[in-house]
């Protein structure tokens, strides 16, 4: 799961949504052992380059219509 730093005070954190901690059966006070493994901005931008391509072999003719008119 990845999720979001978020502030909180002068601190940082990370939620965990209602649907993770009842899938892992923790409660609010239960102690969880976490690693924290930042994720990589290229992945970010491949996705981003993925969701292009498919934007553009879906309306690339439409754009260039579009762009002749």
């Amino acid at each position: 799961m990845v999720q979001k730093v978020i502030k909180i005070g002068t601190s940082a954190g990370v939620t965990i949504p209602k649907k993770q901690l009842t899938e892992l059966g923790i409660f609010i006070g239960d102690d969880v052992k976490i690693t924290i493994e930042p994720v990589a901005k290229k992945d970010s931008q491949a996705k981003l380059m993925s969701e292009y391509d498919v934007f553009v072999a879906q309306y690339g003719q439409a754009l260039k219509n579009l762009a002749e008119r």
